[in-house]
């Protein structure tokens, strides 16, 4: 007997990336306008969800099809501990060095300018000029200032977009993941980078696509005005079509199918979720243990379900333990909600009625679970849980 490896692969990036058509055609038409006309793709682009959607995925799958039209791509992770320009500086060289973009010739040039972004950005090694600690930059589109992390940016940014597509290739891609992590002055320096470069964008064949939290956005103009003119775009749970293409096509890769009350169930038990549908197709796979031409039963299913939850609750139990004393009276008020137990969307006015407080005197509690990603805004004075099933557990409490 033959045994297949497992096609699932809950909390990494997906085999088949199911759904998200307009999400990648956003992107691709970012990278056309680098591949057709050599030119800036447009404003920053930033995907924001809650984790577990696919943030992430849709990224490397976009990178991937960059770097199969000719670009050359930069990858970093933003981390509340790290500051994420001067690994931006080493992601750039390191992407720059594997493609073997800088000629002989201009080798001594482009390691000159990276001594200087690396010292203005603090790159190990070297004297830190950038910090958390320094004052905000104040500047307006209309300043015509810049400060040395700008400049030095931007400088970064143009010369290696430049010396990419002078040596036949298209241009270059950042993709920045976790953006809402990075601190208010690099979110301002980035910000201000991009406006700049747009005022010259012909000479600038680059595009910068970034992921986040919900909370990105207003981080964003937070850090800078202009910020509010990037591209704001939220991702949402799967459609039962897409959430079903998630689990077929990998599993038609290694002639496994999957039965239409298996796949329901399934469908059904994930509620769109990207996450738990890789979860729960990985469990359904180990239970049933398949061989080529087999048929996934809604009895594996059910086989796996156990497994699925005991991961699934101990997510919802590290949630609950990380909240304070404030924010767990929060989560309980909310659960607690007739609003959201028949919609799961729950209105502020219910949350504070449930506490007998005054609505405004929770947005503290409120705004700090939605910087933690565990509720999300979803209307006008309405909220949700990120992770669905939440609620019951907290019910259940």
């Amino acid at each position: 007997m033959t045994t297949l490896p497992n096609p699932f692969t809950p909390g990494q990036v997906p085999r088949v990336l199911a759904g998200r058509v307009l999400e990648l055609r956003r992107i691709r038409d970012q990278i056309a306008r680098v591949v057709q006309f050599g030119e800036l793709g447009g404003p920053l682009l930033v995907f924001h969800a809650p984790r577990g959607l696919g943030k992430t995925s849709l990224l490397r799958t976009a990178q991937r099809q960059a770097e199969e039209v000719g670009c050359v791509t930069a990858w970093v992770a933003c981390s509340r501990e790290l500051q994420f320009l001067p690994e931006l500086v080493r992601s750039i060289e390191r992407s720059m060095e594997r493609a073997q973009v800088v000629p002989r010739g201009e080798a001594r040039d482009w390691r000159r300018l990276l001594d200087r972004v690396s010292v203005e950005f603090g790159v190990p090694g070297l004297p830190v000029k950038l910090s958390a600690d320094i004052a905000l930059p104040q500047f307006e589109e209309s300043d015509p200032q810049h400060s040395a992390p700008i400049g030095a940016l931007e400088d970064l940014l143009h010369d290696a977009a430049a010396l990419v597509r002078g040596r036949g290739g298209a241009g270059l891609l950042v993709f920045i993941d976790e953006l809402h992590a990075a601190s208010a002055v690099e979110m301002a320096v980035l910000l201000n980078a991009i406006q700049n470069l747009d005022g010259r964008r012909e000479e600038n064949p680059i595009a910068v696509i970034t992921a986040g939290l919900p909370v990105t956005p207003e981080a964003l103009t937070r850090a800078a005005t202009f910020g509010e003119r990037s591209a704001f775009v939220a991702l949402d749970l799967l459609s039962d079509t897409d959430a079903a293409a998630a689990l077929t096509v990998p599993a038609e890769a290694l002639d496994v199918s999957w039965t239409d009350s298996a796949l329901e169930s399934v469908v059904t038990e994930a509620r769109g979720h990207p996450y738990f549908l890789q979860l729960l197709g990985s469990t359904t796979w180990d239970a049933a243990d398949p061989s080529p031409g087999a048929r996934l039963s809604v009895v594996q299913v059910r086989r796996g379900i156990p497994a699925a939850r005991q991961q699934i609750e101990a997510m919802h139990r590290a949630r609950w333990n990380s909240a304070t004393a404030a924010e767990q009276s929060f989560l309980l008020a909310m659960a607690r909600a007739e609003d959201g137990v028949r919609t799961g969307n729950v209105t502020r006015a219910a949350i504070a009625a449930e506490l007998g407080q005054d609505s405004r005197s929770i947005s503290v509690p409120r705004d700090r679970l939605i910087e933690k990603g565990v509720i999300e805004p979803v209307g006008h004075g309405l909220v949700r849980f990120t992770l669905p099933g939440f609620g019951e557990y907290l019910r259940e409490l």
